[in-house]
């Protein structure tokens, strides 16, 4: 387990913040297709929070994107970076969830976020910040729609409807199982929205959200329970 710093310089204020967005928002890649379904190496990463001894601990899980297999994995430990605002949730996270991504000992393919993407209020949620600063292929996968819109996807696995801001798509509800409620896809960076919908498909075989997600929150939950035991 790597124990992470806050790094020099990070924002400690909304207004630095939101001007970090802005200015890495520019660095958004929207033009690449992104890697095939199926191939090579798919990470999920989660975090979870005590902030009662402020502690955030993250995790990230490599699978087999063929198998869905476990690869590698690894975990980053260390303090809140960053007071709850929402819309601002990724500065609370990105220093540990790049430690974890460090940490692994091989390529992490695409990486699956618990979060948004472009389905962001500033359209640069933590899919598209963590792709930006790591430079890797990313996509968000949330479990509701955040701000935005959409109708109903059909009850058949599979269906998507969009994601709307206005009359802008800002990603797709998708309906991962049968009769369950959707999921809200979301390109983060050097993905398209087609494939990220793929790519969340084919990591989601039997359950509602992607194994990525799944086997990540797992993990960083069992990483907090080790950190915090004791204090």
């Amino acid at each position: 387990m790597t124990t992470v710093r806050i790094p020099a310089g990070w924002p400690v204020t909304e207004e630095q913040a939101r001007a970090a967005q802005d200015e890495l928002r520019e660095r958004v890649v929207l033009d690449e297709p992104g890697p095939p379904p199926g191939t090579g190496h798919v990470t999920g990463v989660d975090v979870a929070y005590d902030d009662e001894r402020d502690v955030v601990a993250a995790a990230a899980v490599v699978l087999d994107a063929a198998t869905l297999d476990v690869v590698a994995e690894a975990t980053a430990v260390g303090r809140v970076s960053f007071p709850y605002v929402p819309g601002l949730l990724a500065f609370r996270e990105i220093p540990t969830v790049l430690a974890a991504l460090g940490a692994l000992p091989c390529a992490p393919g695409l990486v699956v976020c618990d979060g948004y993407g472009l389905a962001h209020p500033r359209r640069f949620g933590l899919a598209s910040h963590l792709g930006v600063l790591a430079g890797l292929p990313t996509i968000g996968v949330a479990k509701n729609p955040f701000t935005f819109t959409y109708e109903d996807p059909d009850a058949r696995r599979g269906s998507a409807a969009p994601l709307l801001a206005g009359d802008e798509e800002v990603g797709r509800a998708l309906r991962t199982r049968d009769g369950t409620k959707p999921v809200f896809v979301s390109v983060g960076h050097r993905v398209s929205l087609d494939n990220a919908c793929a790519h969340t498909m084919a990591l989601s075989p039997r359950h509602r959200l992607p194994e990525t997600t799944r086997r990540a929150d797992a993990l960083c939950r069992r990483a907090l329970k080790e950190a915090t035991a004791g204090r």
